[in-house]
């Protein structure tokens, strides 16, 4: 019997193989080795910063301003040098595809948003904007492909309630259209003026697992990152939020003429009650906080005693049965000052944000991106809300945190590092690489 061709057919086989073997180990050495282009991000940010700069050194670019549609214009252009082909999609969020190899497979979406508070920063959205357009960019430059298709998104409004992003779960609803926005221009006339199309938003509407991740690159807006001196924020998750009204009634009356021990004074139970919500919050250990922001006392008078006052509550953490123990709590003592101080104390809920959590495979991999980038990392909370809050529920969630330098935002001090910049920007890449091979 004559084994020399199937002798030959097994080593062939082999030495084929071997070849494959050695060609996949190479790419994915480049691929590790891949780095966004430093000097071209912080070109592309001085450019856009330019747009809305006020005299006062912030940002007024405001969504559904002329600033912003002139900043989406500019990334456009940006979006079409990285070879994607760049479209305002029905909610005015800047949407531009890059194909994958495959055609079955859901899309890794990227991005943030653009839009500031009037007179804001310059980095807050701005980073995770530019330096997933960075990403698009660099891959394009180096020829590479993803098996899945990259989504790389402006969202907009995000200060205004993230419009763009909720479109996206369904939660924007039509009488929203007609309510301000930060500038000059109705939610539905801004969208309208961007390019959007606000009587087709549910066309925007995503169902649950036809997204394969998200992940967000963002400034940290806290002074955790530059305090310790760390990096990288792999972040746990975006805080849930709950807001109360809080109604105190007692009895306005004279103040020079009624007594302190026949007083119904409003404003003394919710002082009590302010300092009993700071006590509550912090009683347990946790990242969990409590917020009186708002008071107003009626009538509002230096000679009566407040015979009402109205005051806010806010509770966020990461847990949304910690926030509502909290506030059992919390309702428990109001009845008990209420007796005390013979008071009516009534707590209205308002609002709601679900807390989003973390993809744990996610924050490994950042983690692992992070080490192998020689980038120093921890874990911790967002406790500002995010766009990619808004697609819990639709796509496994990421997010990349960098340092803002004393915490500030929101403001036109808001700073970030270039190198810092730059680290997020390499961290997001080599997550969107590895992602899209792990998840395949």
């Amino acid at each position: 019997m004559n084994t020399k061709p199937a002798a030959l057919a097994s080593y062939s086989k082999f030495v084929l193989t071997m070849l494959l073997m050695l060609a996949i180990g190479t790419a994915s050495g480049q691929q590790s080795d891949l780095r966004v282009d430093a000097e071209r991000l912080h070109a592309s940010w001085s450019k856009l910063r330019t747009i809305g700069l006020n005299d006062n050194g912030g940002s007024d670019r405001v969504a559904y301003s002329q600033y912003n549609k002139d900043a989406l214009d500019y990334l456009s252009s940006l979006m079409l040098a990285a070879g994607l082909d760049p479209r305002i999609d029905v909610a005015g969020n800047l949407v531009g595809r890059k194909a994958g190899n495959s055609s079955v497979l859901a899309p890794i979406i990227t991005g943030s948003h653009i839009d500031t508070v009037p007179n804001g920063g310059h980095y807050d959205g701005i980073v995770g904007s530019l330096g997933a357009i960075e990403v698009a960019r660099t891959l394009h430059d180096a020829g590479y492909i993803t098996d899945h298709p990259l989504e790389f998104i402006i969202w907009s409004n995000e200060e205004g309630g993230k419009t763009g992003s909720r479109s996206f779960n369904g939660s924007v609803t039509p009488d929203e259209m007609g309510l301000p926005s930060l500038g000059d221009r109705a939610l539905g006339e801004g969208i309208e003026f961007i390019g959007g199309a606000p009587a087709r938003l549910n066309e925007n509407r995503r169902e649950p697992d036809s997204v394969a991740a998200l992940i967000e690159l963002h400034i940290e807006q806290g002074a955790i990152l530059d305090r310790e001196n760390v990096s990288i924020g792999v972040v746990e998750g975006i805080v849930g939020i709950r807001r109360w009204n809080i109604t105190v009634v007692g009895f306005a009356n004279h103040a020079g003429t009624t007594p302190m021990n026949q007083r119904r004074d409003a404003m003394v139970a919710a002082a009590q009650l302010a300092s009993a919500i700071n006590r509550i919050i912090t009683s347990e250990p946790g990242s969990q906080v409590g917020t009186v922001g708002r008071i107003e006392a009626f009538p509002g008078a230096p000679n009566v005693v407040p015979g009402k006052v109205v005051m806010s509550l806010e509770i966020r953490d990461l847990s949304m049965e910690k926030i509502g123990r909290l506030f059992a709590r919390i309702e428990s003592e109001s009845e008990i000052l209420a007796k005390q101080t013979d008071t009516v104390i009534t707590l209205e809920q308002f609002y709601e944000s679900p807390a989003a959590i973390t993809d744990e495979r996610f924050k490994r991999l950042i983690n692992d991106v992070a080490d192998e980038l020689g980038l120093s990392s921890i874990h911790m909370p967002s406790g500002a809300g995010h766009d990619a809050q808004s697609l819990s529920g639709i796509a496994p969630l990421g997010m990349i945190f960098v340092p803002s330098v004393k915490g500030v935002s929101h403001a036109p001090t808001e700073f970030t590092g270039k190198q810092d910049f730059v680290n997020g920007a390499n961290t997001l890449l080599q997550t969107i690489i590895r992602l899209d091979q792990q998840l395949r």
